[in-house]
């Protein structure tokens, strides 16, 4: 399937310049949703996952359907305050300033393997603090999944190593 088909783009959101992917749209056609969803279970399950991680608030909805789809458990990752149990945090960059991630400290089982997922790699940067928060916890990271890529951004060179799975990319 063409994803690109089904994101909107928005010329000049939220600032002038700025071309915003908007996955709403894709979400909305129940067909397009679920391929994409399905897709990136199949990569997953070759992953062996033992459970998907997805920070706030757009990795939710990309997470938890593959959650369902594979029997597995769903873990959130939120900003700094809005778990009410025990957490780890890590700090993350943004344009102007740092903001806080964190994850309950019971969520991950050392040697978990984790998927982590999101809507969009841009930067890299919440994936990147997501997956210190993961191995702070004993987790493995063994693969992180995204809707769209940036590619013009390098997030991709940010997090190294890491198994990388797109199922689009703008250049």
């Amino acid at each position: 399937m063409d994803y690109k088909e089904h994101i909107t783009i928005v010329k000049d959101y939220p600032q002038p310049g700025i071309r915003f992917k908007d996955i709403t749209t894709l979400m909305q056609d129940g067909e397009a949703y679920h391929q994409a969803i399905q897709d990136m279970a199949v990569y997953a399950k070759q992953q062996n996952v033992d459970v998907i991680v997805g920070p706030e608030a757009r990795g939710f909805v990309v997470g938890c359907p593959i959650a369902v789809s594979l029997g597995i458990g769903f873990v959130p990752v939120r900003k700094s305050g809005k778990l009410p149990r025990e957490v780890v945090e890590a700090d993350y960059g943004l344009e102007y300033g740092k903001d806080r991630l964190a994850i309950h400290k019971d969520a991950i089982k050392p040697g978990q393997r984790v998927l982590i997922t999101d809507d969009l790699l841009a930067t890299g940067g919440t994936i990147e603090a997501t997956i210190h928060l993961i191995e702070e916890l004993g987790g493995v990271v063994v693969g992180l999944a995204f809707m769209i890529e940036l590619g013009y951004l390098d997030g991709r060179d940010r997090l190294g190593d890491y198994d990388i799975f797109t199922l689009t990319k703008y250049e």
